[in-house]
């Protein structure tokens, strides 16, 4: 029975996404009686993200802050003391 249910569940998977395409289609529609106009805007600026140097200054320093993570926890030396609590007399 599982099997048989399993087959319906992906048929009528498969049937509401045919549906749902056909919905999305209907949707583009082109008229000739309609006219839109496209404004562009064009700027000579330039963003500072766009600038090579930023790219390499900002990897520089994520590099620096990486090795001194690293380089800071394998300097640390640990000493462990286990203490046994004895409950003699």
């Amino acid at each position: 029975m599982k099997k048989n249910s399993g087959i319906v569940y992906t048929f009528i998977l498969t049937f509401a996404l045919c549906c749902l395409q056909l919905i999305v289609g209907a949707q583009d529609t082109t008229s000739t009686n309609r006219s839109t106009t496209v404004t562009t805007e064009t700027s000579t600026s330039t963003d500072w993200i766009m600038q090579p140097w930023v790219w390499f200054v900002g990897g520089a320093v994520l590099l620096i802050i990486l090795v001194a993570l690293f380089r800071s926890n394998s300097n640390k030396e640990t000493t462990r003391t286990t203490v046994i609590k004895d409950n003699r007399g």
